[in-house]
C-alpha cells in the first residue's frame, strides 16, 4: 500500500461544467448572474494598485463586515465573512457539527452538504422531500446534531414559508440550524428577523448570485456572537487571510449600490416569469421558482436527451444522473436574448 494507505479518499463535489470558450456558448448551468456587477465594483477592479496585491489584507475583512452590518442593521460581532458561501458553510460544518448524532438535511438539496459531512466525518441523515419536492417541517422533529436547510432550495428552486423555518428552529433548541439563503433575493423570505429570537440560528448568504460577483467569492453568515466567535477560532486555525483586498473593496462598492442591485434582480425575475410560461407551452413541467433558475421536466422527451442536444448547440444547462431528479434539468435564468436562443433550440429538439 505504501503512502497511499494514509491518503484521505473522498468523492468530491462536482460543479457545473465550465466550458473554456465561454464567449462562444450560452452558459445556463451554474446559476451565475447574466448581468455585470455594480459599476463601482468594476471601477475598483480597473484601478488596483501595487499595495492591493503586495500587502496582506485585514484578517477580519473589517471594511466589508462593517458595510454588511450597516446594510442589514446587524452588529459586526454577529457576522462572519468568507471566500464565497461554500467557504462559510464548510467552516460552519466544521465548527457547529461536532457530535456523534447525525445532522439532518434534505435528500434533494445542495450536493456539497453530504461532501462536507463525509470530509469532516460528521454523521448525517438525508430526509426525503415529498413527491412535490417540498421539505416537510415535521420530519425535522427528531434527534439530531444539527440541521441544514437551503431556502429557497437547490436544485428544486422551491421556497419554504418563514413560519415553517421558524418551526424547525424553535423545535431544535439544542442544535445549530443553518439556513442557506444563496437564492433568497429572488423571491424567498429571509430568516434574518429570527436571529433576535433564536441563538441557535445561522443564516448564510452570498454575493455570487444577486450581486453578480461569483468570481470574487464573497459569502457571509449571521449568527449569535458565540457561534461567530467559534467560527473565527476555527477559521484562524486554518488560514487567517481568507478574504483578498480587491474582493473586500468591490464587495463594499456592490452593497452600497442599492438601486443597481434591485434593478438587476427585477430584470431576472421578469425574465424568469416569462420563461416559466414559455417552458409550459413547450410541454415542460415547471416548478414554482423563487430563485434565479428553473427546475423543469418534459412530458415526452428525456432530460438527458435534451441536455445533450442543447450542449451540441452550445447551450449549457445542468443535469444530474441521480434518483428522483434524473429526468429534470436546472436552467439558469439568462438575459432575454439568451433565453430566446434557448427556446429556439428547444423547439428544434422537441
Amino acid at each position: 500500500m505504501g503512502f497511499e494507505q494514509n491518503l484521505r479518499k473522498i468523492a468530491p463535489y462536482v460543479p457545473g461544467e465550465q466550458p473554456g470558450n465561454v464567449n462562444k456558448v450560452i452558459k445556463l448551468n451554474t446559476n451565475e448572474n447574466p448581468y455585470p456587477a455594480a459599476p463601482g465594483a468594476e471601477e475598483i477592479a480597473c484601478n488596483l494598485k501595487d499595495k492591493d496585491m503586495r500587502l496582506y489584507p485585514p484578517t477580519d475583512a473589517g471594511k466589508l463586515s462593517r458595510a454588511i452590518a450597516g446594510y442589514y442593521g446587524i452588529d459586526t460581532k454577529n457576522i462572519f465573512v468568507g471566500v464565497g458561501s461554500d467557504d462559510v458553510l464548510a467552516t460552519a460544518f466544521l465548527t457547529c457539527f461536532n457530535s456523534q448524532v447525525p445532522i439532518l438535511f434534505p435528500d434533494i438539496t445542495y450536493s456539497f452538504y453530504d461532501v462536507w459531512a463525509e470530509l469532516y466525518k460528521i454523521p448525517y441523515k438525508q430526509i426525503p422531500v415529498d413527491e412535490d419536492f417540498k421539505i416537510k417541517k415535521e420530519d425535522y422533529l427528531q434527534e439530531n446534531g444539527g440541521i441544514v436547510i437551503a431556502n429557497p432550495n437547490a436544485p428544486t428552486s422551491l421556497a419554504m414559508p418563514l413560519e415553517d423555518i421558524e418551526f424547525i428552529i424553535k423545535n431544535n433548541p439544542d442544535s445549530v440550524v443553518i439556513i442557506d439563503e444563496a437564492y433568497v433575493d429572488f423571491g424567498g423570505e429571509s430568516a434574518l428577523p429570527l436571529l433576535k429570537k433564536y441563538d441557535n440560528l445561522m443564516v448564510v448568504q452570498t454575493f455570487s448570485k444577486s450581486r453578480s460577483m461569483a468570481g470574487m467569492r464573497i459569502g457571509y453568515a449571521f449568527a449569535g456572537d458565540r457561534i461567530i466567535q467559534a467560527m473565527n477560532d476555527v477559521k484562524f486555525s486554518i488560514n487567517s487571510y481568507t478574504m483578498n483586498y480587491p474582493a473586500v473593496e468591490m464587495g463594499v462598492a456592490a452593497i452600497e449600490d442599492e438601486e443597481y442591485y434591485k434593478a438587476t434582480i427585477a430584470k431576472i425575475v421578469k425574465t424568469r416569469e416569462k420563461a416559466k410560461k414559455e417552458f409550459t407551452k413547450l410541454g415542460f413541467k415547471v416548478l414554482d421558482s423563487k430563485t434565479n433558475f428553473l427546475f423543469i421536466s418534459h412530458n415526452g422527451v428525456k432530460a438527458e436527451t435534451i441536455f445533450a442536444d442543447l450542449k451540441k448547440r452550445g447551450i449549457f444547462v445542468r443535469h444530474w444522473n441521480k434518483p428522483r431528479i434524473d429526468n429534470y434539468l436546472r436552467v439558469t435564468v439568462g438575459t432575454d436574448a439568451q433565453m430566446k436562443k434557448l427556446f429556439e433550440a428547444l423547439k428544434e429538439i422537441l
